[in-house]
């Protein structure tokens, strides 16, 4: 695993999805400078730092390169951010950006419970099958080496992979062990993002990804270059109006998030973006309900999902109309804004007012639980 460290709110490049709704939210935004300099002012006081987390249990990801099912540039890193507390995070973010960015504003709600571990996606391939080797792992070496149970936390396209996991757990006739799961806009196949019975993809996201399942995974630049454009216009419009920014981050964190932006659309690599829009596509869809976890678990989708998501979307369906079959003590929400800006697909940097509460609130529960056991 590459040796990595850096300190927020440095951006890393980012990788095509959910890139539409971290760009198109450079729109407004309610005042808060109040809130914006506390938090900023913290931040100075104690600046966010992750440092690379070296696994003491790698017994699945192990077998499954030594086999030569995945190479070493498919293996994904994992940082940690280090906390005293008895309730760990695990978080598995979007296509984009990094975990730790998604999570930038949200972390102060996760750090006071325990350590916080994110895993980012490599950005020259990917495989499934090793990264959810290096998940389990991950999760074996906490509950082994700290005695507590994590937290884990998937969004987006990394709620897919929770849900392939959880789904292959209780398959084996196992369930992996969770203090408690918040899935955040699950994208789980990509009946998700296009629906079949349409000629030509309804959403912009949709037409970008489409000739990545179309045509086989080349290594030249025609299809990135296509993706970058759409990209770019999305940012050009979004980015214009520039006072939005100052109502969610402090200016020096605007102009880096914008620059972070831009280089993801220029820095993207063919065949990683290929292997992640193929490794979704394999991903089957939720249909026949069966108990994935038993713990506590939260659905939170967006009130604007279109953006991203088909109105027909399964994975949508099935969890709105039958969370509790697939999560017995589960809980499906909506996620919405009083004010006239709606809370977009997986928007946890410019919604995450909107956001934050829902974790907090879930993150209590789980403390209630832990002092209720002891």
């Amino acid at each position: 695993m590459r040796a990595t460290c850096r300190e927020f709110p440095t951006m890393p490049p980012l990788s095509i999805l959910p890139v539409f709704s971290l760009v198109a939210q450079f729109g407004r935004q309610p005042t808060a400078p109040l809130r914006i300099w506390l938090r900023a002012t913290g931040y100075k006081l104690r600046p966010p730092r992750t440092v690379a987390h070296f696994p003491s249990v790698q017994t699945r990801q192990d077998i499954v390169q030594f086999t030569g099912r995945a190479g070493l540039h498919q293996r994904s890193d994992i940082l940690v951010e280090k906390r005293p507390g008895p309730l760990p995070t695990i978080i598995v973010g979007g296509f984009v950006p990094d975990s730790a960015d998604a999570f930038y504003l949200i972390r102060s709600s996760l750090m006071p419970h325990g350590s916080v571990y994110y895993l980012n996606y490599p950005r020259r391939g990917f495989s499934t099958e090793l990264f959810l080797a290096q998940l389990e792992d991950l999760i074996e070496e906490i509950t082994r080496t700290r005695g507590c149970l994590p937290a884990l936390i998937g969004v987006s396209f990394g709620a897919g992979l929770v849900l392939e996991l959880l789904r292959k757990a209780s398959t084996d006739k196992r369930e992996l062990p969770l203090a408690g799961l918040i899935l955040v806009s699950p994208v789980a196949c990509a009946a998700d993002l296009l629906d079949p019975a349409e000629p030509k993809p309804s959403t912009l996201l949709g037409r970008v990804i489409k000739p990545y399942l179309t045509t086989p995974i080349r290594t030249d630049d025609s299809l990135v270059e296509k993706a970058r454009s759409v990209f770019l216009k999305m940012f050009e419009s979004g980015a214009n109006n520039k006072e939005a920014m100052r109502f969610v981050l402090t200016r020096p964190e605007s102009i880096r998030l914008r620059d972070s932006v831009l280089s993801a659309i220029n820095a993207i690599e063919p065949i990683g973006a290929g292997e992640r829009v193929r490794a979704l596509a394999a991903l089957p869809a939720l249909c026949e309900p069966m108990p994935l976890f038993s713990g506590p678990a939260l659905i939170l989708y967006a009130e604007k999902e279109s953006s991203v998501l088909v109105q027909t979307s399964p994975t949508w369906r099935e969890l709105r109309e039958r969370c509790r079959a697939w999560f017995p003590r589960g809980r499906y929400l909506t996620v919405t804004n009083a004010t006239d800006n709606p809370v977009q697909h997986a928007s946890l940097i410019f919604h995450y007012k909107n956001f934050q509460p829902h974790f907090a609130a879930f993150y209590r529960t789980l403390r209630n639980g832990l002092r209720q056991a002891a």
